[in-house]
């Protein structure tokens, strides 16, 4: 039984593991390392001194009181040993023991003692495929590469102004008119069946990825309002004051909790213009009939909505920063009912103090769309705004920054966000998010306290890991 599981989790992980002879032949000169080149480095580890070979045998054992996805790993001179009380946990233990396999000289790996658990529970790397479709192969690329660095959360981007990227039986036309996208010329249309979706949920859950969809309400509505416009105002916006769109609003919940078995379903909320909604005699009754006291109590209105909506089907709703914003007089959405997403540093570290759950994902040290100010990238053709994000400024990434020492426990952790206004394809995507990818994984699984990284240390085995990345046909950009 352990010996199938072990054989189970370790394939995913690694394809390929460099036989020892080409990584010494790759290492000629560079002579033995204190520590080895773990990411994320672990939160406790001792190397004893001396090496085990690589085939010695492993053994599995399942022990209560260690935390969830944690793990220990005991490497003597004869034997490995892990412990763990979860199926994550010897997961993550597989991935630890995988890079030091790669790591391994003259077909030895070093002796050490690891202790390890995430700083965080949500490690997130976020996809839009509303602007560019990836597709599936993508897709599962993603999650492969994200596993081998313990990020744990995928956050789906599937529908925005540009399109809607899934089926909905009850709504046809949203594939069918709601799809594609011009960008010079016509992409498109493209979208996941359920069956393409079940295939990715199957693969994610195979390498202990939670999938987290975003549906977006009331804003980012373009693509609903081609397909059925008798839901929108304008050509952006959702037409709150509609019965029959916020009826739709439900309905199209209700098929994405039938086919994601995520706890947490995101709901957008974000980048709304309360223009559209003060033409509209439908808003205007809903505020007079739900007694808002003006246009600006008409978004929160829907977020409680929604977000009582998913709570009667044991949901949590998550979304951006904006749905925290108090607007007036407005009731903001319940506490228990609502994880906020950062994307600014200030309103994610109010919304903390607040007494809010909050995934911090700030854009000056998470976007991934922000070219990396390289001397030479190939991928910077749409930089219009000059957003610099390099290596070294999301190594410096701080989850806590303005959060009240009290309120740190509602920070629940971190993602990076793949917006793709101007990312074209998988090559593209890979150049943008790895290495920087490297240094968010050590950040949300390893230490989040900045004053506590060295960043020169980090760097270099950054390096050999991009050497790992290159090897395994991965389009990984340089550190600098």
């Amino acid at each position: 039984m352990v010996e199938s599981r072990l054989v189970r989790y370790v394939v995913p992980i690694v394809a390929v593991i460099v036989s020892s002879a080409a990584i010494a032949a790759e290492r000629s000169g560079q002579g033995a390392r204190a520590k080895p080149m773990l990411i994320p480095m672990p939160r406790s580890m001792v190397v004893s001194g001396g090496t085990c070979p690589t085939n010695a045998p492993v053994k599995a054992v399942h022990v209560d009181g260690i935390c969830s996805e944690g793990y220990e790993l005991l490497v003597t001179k004869g034997r490995i040993v892990m412990r763990y009380s979860d199926d994550a946990g010897l997961f993550y233990a597989n991935a630890t023991l995988s890079q030091l396999c790669d790591e391994a000289e003259r077909g030895a790996i070093p002796c050490v003692e690891i202790k390890d658990s995430p700083a965080f529970r949500w490690r997130g790397v976020m996809l839009d495929e509303a602007r560019h479709f990836m597709g599936k192969a993508t897709v599962k690329r993603v999650l492969d590469l994200m596993s081998r660095y313990k990020f744990n959360v995928f956050h789906w981007h599937l529908t925005d102004n540009q399109s809607w990227t899934f089926e909905v039986p009850e709504y046809p036309k949203l594939v069918q008119k709601g799809t594609g996208r011009d960008f010079g010329e016509k992409v498109g249309p493209f979208y996941y069946t359920a069956n393409d979706i079940r295939d990715i949920l199957e693969y994610a859950k195979a390498r202990h990825v939670t999938i987290v969809p975003e549906i977006d309400f009331p804003g980012h509505f373009g693509s609903v309002a081609r397909a059925y416009p008798q839901f929108a105002n304008g050509k952006k916006h959702m037409c709150i004051g509609n019965p029959e769109a916020v009826r739709f609003a439900e309905k199209v919940l209700d098929y994405v909790c039938e086919l994601f078995p995520s706890s947490e379903i995101h709901i957008g909320g974000d980048e709304c213009n309360v223009k559209d909604w003060e033409k509209c005699a439908k808003c205007k009754g809903l505020v007079e009939r739900e007694g808002l006291g003006g246009i600006d109590g008409i978004q929160p209105w829907l977020t409680r909505h929604l977000a009582s909506y998913l709570a009667s089907k044991g949901r949590r709703a998550i979304g951006w920063e904006e749905i925290a914003v108090e607007r007036g007089n407005a009731k903001l959405p319940p506490k228990g009912q609502v994880v906020v997403m950062g994307y600014h540093k200030e309103p994610a570290a109010r919304a903390a103090n607040m007494g809010y759950a909050v995934v911090s994902c700030p854009n000056w040290h998470c976007y991934f769309d922000f070219t990396q100010k390289l001397p030479e990238d190939p991928f910077n053709y749409f930089l219009l705004d000059k957003r610099w994000l390099p290596f070294e400024e999301v190594y410096r990434f701080d989850p806590f920054e303005g959060v009240e020492p009290r309120n740190r426990g509602k920070i629940i952790g971190g993602q990076c966000c793949n917006w793709t206004e101007r990312t074209l394809n998988r090559h593209d995507l890979e150049w943008k998010m790895w290495p920087r990818a490297l240094a968010l994984a050590e950040v949300v699984w390893t230490n989040p306290d900045p004053k506590k990284r060295d960043f020169a240390e980090f760097s270099l085995r950054a390096e050999e890991h991009r050497r790992r990345l290159i090897r395994d046909h991965v389009n990984c950009a340089p550190l600098k």
